[in-house]
């Protein structure tokens, strides 16, 4: 990573730019723990991390106040890694999982936040609901009895491309 005073900077021009009610979520999967530390120095609270076991290392080197966001596809027996203390799961893609997830969070007593991935990528190495999919799973209504999870919107990825035209009809 960069010195720190350049880290500090960048974030505080980031952060300027964002309308009232949007959190940088700063991506730290492959770096450190101190450069975490360092993102964190300069006012940055929330971070994600695509793999449980060392989300659950850094959440253990960190300070506590860190909102952490699981961002990577998430295996059922992975769940117990990040339960008690995640801030948000962005990749539910099935009901199962989202069970899963309400499972441990009854065993650490607490509603975990979570979004429902769609699947909107023309790619095959993306995962999600496809959007009839999930309309189905949210109209059958067994997610309602659901005590420790909070569903509290969606996370969509469109391709990887630089064609927007594409990405566009993806979101759309």
């Amino acid at each position: 990573m960069k010195d720190n005073s350049y880290i500090a900077e960048r974030i505080k021009e980031i952060s300027a730019t964002l309308p009232v009610g949007v959190t940088l979520i700063a991506v730290s999967k492959y770096h450190t723990a101190e450069d975490i530390a360092t993102a964190y120095g300069a006012g940055q609270r929330d971070f994600g991390e695509s793999k449980a076991q060392d989300l659950k290392v850094k959440h253990q080197q960190l300070p506590s106040d860190i909102r952490w966001h699981f961002i990577g596809h998430l295996q059922s027996n992975k769940i117990k890694y990040i339960a008690p203390f995640i801030h948000l799961i962005h990749s539910i893609d099935s009901l199962r999982l989202l069970q899963e997830v309400n499972r441990y969070g009854m065993k650490e007593n607490r509603r975990i936040a979570c979004l429902l991935q769609i699947h909107i990528a023309t790619e095959e190495t993306k995962f999600g609901f496809t959007p009839l999919e999930c309309i189905a799973m949210l109209e059958e209504g067994s997610w309602r009895n659901l005590q420790n999870v909070e569903i509290k919107g969606l996370m969509c990825m469109a391709s990887n491309t630089d064609d927007r035209e594409q990405i566009a009809a993806e979101f759309a």
